[in-house]
């Protein structure tokens, strides 16, 4: 296929969709992205190249925490029932993705909290206490700055979380290096407005993120800590594109090495800032 800016073209191609958000069923989005990323994948087949398809589920977080308890039932069993649905989707439109991967499967959970301890010991994670606004809609921290009428950009309804111990990300060490990185690859993000979107919000100014929490407990338990802390749910997901191809394998001859840096992650709009700036810092955090 024709070379560009990020993919020579030749070598083998990793393609994902976002893995899903099992708090509700399926809806026409989900069809939409899986899609879409079914024409790419089996375009690049066609075209002789080796493709890693992947798509999956997210299911962790206090918001399928909440639903889960709506329903009367275990975050186990409703993430079970949920998460069925996602691949009967799938199955149904005929999607030829090569891996469904679900974030509580006790291979992701150790390859998290791999990752996890390799940014302990490079000095990028320390404890302190957050307060400020989240939104348990978007599984999202906000400053005051970004709300509106007092609600997330989102439109969703945001909490007030007072003086919770948690573990904090050094994020604010990455916005020279993410510009750097934006400048250097100006087809990292597309399209050019989502993109300005990014820039605008880096240039803002990063603060470190918080990536843990102790108000509830359906979540991938933080390595090592004394206390019940869980991680932050967007660091727990976005590994799910290393997990699935057996990170922290990474020798010559693995999946990892035959695959990675993905050529391509198809996201949503509402989860542009997680994929576009927390999760390269965690990659360059960790020399990935």
């Amino acid at each position: 296929t024709p070379a560009t800016s990020f993919d020579d073209g030749q070598r083998p191609y990793q393609i994902t969709t976002p893995i899903y958000y099992v708090n509700d069923k399926p809806h026409i989005g989900h069809a939409y992205t899986s899609t879409a990323c079914d024409v790419i994948a089996r375009f690049m087949r066609l075209s002789g190249r080796e493709v890693f398809f992947l798509s999956g589920t997210d299911e962790h977080g206090q918001k399928v925490e909440q639903s889960a308890e709506k329903k009367g039932i275990p975050p186990q069993q409703f993430v079970d029932e949920v998460s069925i649905n996602f691949r009967e989707l799938l199955d149904l439109l005929e999607i030829s993705n090569d891996k469904f991967i679900r974030t509580t499967q006790d291979d992701h959970k150790k390859s998290v909290q791999h990752l996890w301890k390799v940014l302990v010991e490079k000095g990028f994670i320390y404890k302190g206490t957050y307060s400020g606004w989240y939104s348990v809609r978007d599984e999202c921290f906000y400053t005051e700055s970004e709300l509106v009428d007092g609600k997330a950009p989102t439109g969703a309804e945001v909490e007030w979380v007072a003086k919770e111990e948690s573990y904090f990300f050094k994020l604010s060490a990455f916005e020279d290096k993410l510009l750097d990185h934006y400048e250097a690859n100006p087809d990292f993000i597309a399209p050019q407005s989502r993109r300005n979107e990014v820039l605008a919000f880096v240039k803002g100014g990063l603060k470190d993120l918080s990536i843990s929490r102790t108000s509830f407990s359906w979540g991938v338990p933080v390595p090592g800590a004394e206390d019940e802390h869980i991680m932050y749910v967007w660091m727990d997901a976005l590994t799910n594109y290393i997990s699935a191809l057996g990170y922290p394998h990474t020798e010559e001859g693995s999946e990892y090495a035959k695959y990675w840096p993905a050529a391509l992650h198809v996201v949503g709009k509402d989860i542009l800032r997680f994929h576009t700036v927390y999760w390269p810092a965690f990659l360059m955090a960790a020399d990935l």
